[in-house]
């Protein structure tokens, strides 16, 4: 496999993955994001309660400065068990206060987990369940932010929040998707030139979502420049809000623009792979454009076995709420899964991070 003659620089597809365009416009505002730990607080939702059953332990952990990957491989150390039976909902910021559960296989013989603590972790709580906890099971996160030396206009911030409650944000997967400086992106690159996916399965679930994200922030900043973004155009693919249901408007009418806009539904873009639900009309012809930013990627996401699916262009944060300290913004405001909270901070302001420590 070579790199086709004429494509973008890695430059091109850096901005196109981290510095896509904002719905709102540039912001007049900025600050120092995660200057502490305790500044990013996030805590997730499973959506369900433990059930009771005796095959597994779900743990509530508390961990600050340590990934989720190291805090599921200490669970299986502890619990005598292969790493890959313990199961996670999502990850969960390296840089940051979170919560989040995890599951263990259950034995008679093994002690309770509360009060069990790691480097960076401790668990606070265990209640029986009757299966393993899997990849996006969950409702969606709380997250309490706190951002810090604010600069500019921060009188801005009110009509900011204002508009982001009424419509919502462009739904980017955030940087963290990128790894560490966007360094995935240039693994894709690599895996261009030399035809070789990475051998081990985390390396290479890591290398194609990011190459996933790269095509789908592309398609959503190409709508946001556009200011398509959160309209129905003819041939879109809907999503259901809170939903994995997506279904085909060949000309969205007056109801379906009235659901959008009291956040029943979004638009949606393209999570690369083959087979699945495509957009006709214009909705296609405006996504295979803006697709042709990162080809070949597209066509490559089914050849290596990934099934196409869909991914809200919308956002739309819940319980939102902001107080400003003298130089200081602090939010709090819950989303669904798969939200990434930069998506909304960088809608209000332009949160710069220290360059110690990283996330994931």
């Amino acid at each position: 496999m070579t790199v086709p003659a004429g494509l973008p620089t890695i430059e091109a597809w850096h901005r196109l993955a981290i510095e896509p365009p904002r719905a709102l416009g540039e912001t007049p505002v900025s600050g120092a994001l995660r200057v502490e730990a305790r500044d990013f607080m996030v805590e997730e939702h499973l959506g369900f309660e433990p059930d009771g059953g005796e095959a597994h332990r779900l743990l509530l952990v508390e961990k600050e400065g340590a990934n989720t990957l190291f805090v599921a491989r200490a669970l299986a150390v502890r619990a005598g068990r292969p790493p890959g039976d313990v199961g996670f909902a999502g990850q969960k910021d390296r840089r940051a206060i979170a919560r989040q559960w995890f599951s263990v296989p259950a034995a008679r013989d093994t002690a309770s987990f509360v009060g069990y603590t790691g480097d960076g972790f401790r668990v606070l709580g265990e209640h029986p369940h009757s299966r393993k906890l899997r990849r996006g099971a969950l409702a969606g996160n709380r997250f309490r932010i706190r951002v810090r030396g604010l600069q500019g206009d921060a009188g801005a911030i009110g009509a900011r929040i204002a508009l982001i409650q009424a419509s919502g944000v462009p739904n980017y997967f955030g940087t963290q998707r990128f790894g560490n400086d966007g360094a995935n992106i240039g693994r894709v690159r690599e895996w261009l030139e030399s035809g070789r996916l990475p051998g081990g399965r985390e390396p290479r679930a890591f290398l194609l979502s990011s190459a996933r994200a790269l095509a789908f922030n592309a398609v959503l900043g190409a709508r946001v420049n556009a200011n398509t973004w959160n309209r129905l155009l003819p041939g879109e693919v809907v999503n259901l809000s809170g939903s994995n249901s997506v279904f085909a408007a060949d000309s969205p009418d007056e109801g379906l623009a009235r659901r959008l806009k009291e956040g029943d539904l979004s638009p949606t873009g393209p999570l690369c792979g083959s087979g699945g639900i495509l957009p006709g009309g214009e909705a296609a012809r405006v996504e295979d454009a803006a697709l042709l930013a990162v080809a070949p990627l597209p066509g490559l996401m089914g050849s290596v076995g990934l099934r196409a699916e869909r991914r809200a262009l919308v956002l739309r944060p819940a319980a939102f709420d902001h107080r400003l300290d003298a130089d200081a913004l602090e939010v709090e405001f819950e989303l669904p899964r798969g939200g990434y909270a930069t998506a909304v901070l960088r809608e209000i302001l332009d949160a710069r991070i220290p360059e110690s420590g990283g996330d994931s």
